[in-house]
Order: structure tokens, then C-alpha cells, then sequence
């Protein structure tokens, strides 16, 4: 069971996870949805695509664009279509 856990909040739990690139990605479906906010950020990846991002609020500390997921990912990265990964200060524990 993978678990991302921050400032003292499980953010999602999941033992269907994928690995690309050292990044653990949750399926969205597994994420406590009230620590989530959309962010206005965008990201692009050469291989994978166009991510969008959520700020993580827990605690009343806001975790600006601490997390990423890509809806459309390239071909080659379809595995984490919908998808979520982590960083910032997120830990995440396999």
C-alpha cells in the first residue's frame, strides 16, 4: 500500500499505483478530495504531456501545486492517465 501523507494529513492511499521516473502516481479516484484545490498551473513534459496541478490545503497550510496529473498523456505515458504524483515536501511511503 502506497500512502502521501502531509503536514500530518493522509492526502491518498492506493495499492494501484504506477512508477515513471522515481514518481508515484495514485489513481485520482484515490485521493481524500477535500486536501485538493485546482491550481491555475500547467506543466509540459516532451514525453508525457500537459500536467495540471492541485494545491494541497491541510491544516490551514496551503502546498502551492504540490501535486500534478495529466487527463490526455502521450501515447507512450498513457499508464498514468489520471493519475496523480507528488512533491514539495510530500512524502510518500511504499
Amino acid at each position: 500500500m502506497a500512502i502521501a501523507k502531509w503536514n500530518g494529513h493522509i492526502l491518498a492511499q492506493s495499492d494501484d499505483i504506477v512508477i515513471v521516473e522515481n514518481n508515484i502516481y495514485f489513481p485520482l479516484g484515490s485521493i481524500k478530495s477535500e486536501y485538493f484545490q485546482e491550481s491555475d498551473a500547467t506543466s509540459h513534459c516532451p514525453w508525457k504531456g500537459d500536467a495540471l496541478y492541485y494545491n494541497i490545503v491541510a491544516g490551514g497550510v496551503v502546498n502551492a501545486n504540490a501535486a500534478w496529473y495529466y487527463t490526455a498523456p502521450s501515447e507512450k505515458a498513457a499508464q498514468i492517465k489520471d493519475h496523480i504524483a507528488f512533491w514539495n515536501g510530500v512524502e510518500v511511503q511504499q
